[in-house]
């Protein structure tokens, strides 16, 4: 179907999701919200997904003119992060397939934390990470509170949602906030490059590996081994499993088939 506030394109394996509204920094209205959910549920057999934004900006969040808010109209915010924000990104958290954030320009409010909730983070050096709520009287949502401690610990999540300094993209990749920053020229080459090679892998591991990581905050190491085994023994059953220790053997190239 055609969209009007996002664009996508299937290229071979590779999912990849423009957030389009460039003259709005690609902030969210209700219908880019709908868009968006109706492409990642219908990816298909896509083996990996690029999301990025058009022009200058990755994403400013919400769209602050798509919702009526008056000093003496109170607006249901929670509604919002219920229906909205918090099912994209569960969406993007449980998603059996890597998702690489392309971030080629700002992204502030839930847009930073929409990056932060893909698998990983490839930003250009111009770029910033903004957590943009505090001036507005707002608390980090679409997982910020949860994710901002778990990767850069408690004192620089505190500092980076108390103040809404931007952070340079080189300096979230020193502090382990995203994988990788380069430079502004070579974003493409690099997030082309990652997204071919992760499509080339088994599809069924990447994607176990991606749940066991993720899940693995609520679990202790005894239980954690027993995962690790279980898994094992489930991956071990499987043809790609078969194909891969073949091709190595045989020095060939393998030929994955997610089964």
């Amino acid at each position: 179907m055609a969209y009007e506030t996002i664009d996508f394109k299937l290229d071979g394996a590779v999912a990849r999701i423009t957030l389009n509204r460039p003259d709005r920094l690609n902030s969210f209205t209700a219908q880019m919200h709908g868009e968006l959910r109706d492409v990642l549920n219908s990816i298909g057999d896509a083996r990996v997904v690029v999301l990025t934004g058009a022009g200058r900006a990755f994403c400013a969040g919400q769209d602050l003119n798509d919702r009526s808010v008056a000093s003496d109209q109170p607006v249901d915010l929670g509604m919002t992060v219920e229906t909205s924000w918090n099912p994209l990104i569960k969406t993007l958290v449980t998603l059996p397939k890597p998702v690489i954030a392309r971030v080629n320009g700002v992204a502030a409010g839930a847009g930073a934390n929409i990056a932060l909730a893909c698998d990983m983070v490839v930003a250009a050096k111009s770029a910033k990470f903004i957590q943009s709520f505090a001036a507005i009287g707002l608390i980090p949502d679409s997982g910020g509170t949860w994710v901002l401690p778990r990767l850069v610990g408690q004192a620089r999540a505190l500092g980076l949602a108390l103040t809404g300094e931007p952070l340079p993209a080189e300096t979230a990749a020193d502090w382990g906030l995203i994988w990788k920053a380069v430079d502004d020229d070579l974003l493409d080459a690099e997030v082309d490059a990652l997204a071919t090679k992760l499509a080339s892998l088994p599809p069924l591991g990447l994607s176990a590996i991606k749940e066991m990581i993720r899940s693995s905050w609520g679990h202790s190491l005894d239980q954690e081994l027993t995962r690790q085994r279980d898994e094992m023994r489930r991956l071990g059953f499987t043809a790609d499993y078969r194909e891969g220790v073949a091709a190595f053997l045989e020095k060939r190239a393998p030929k994955f088939t997610g089964r």
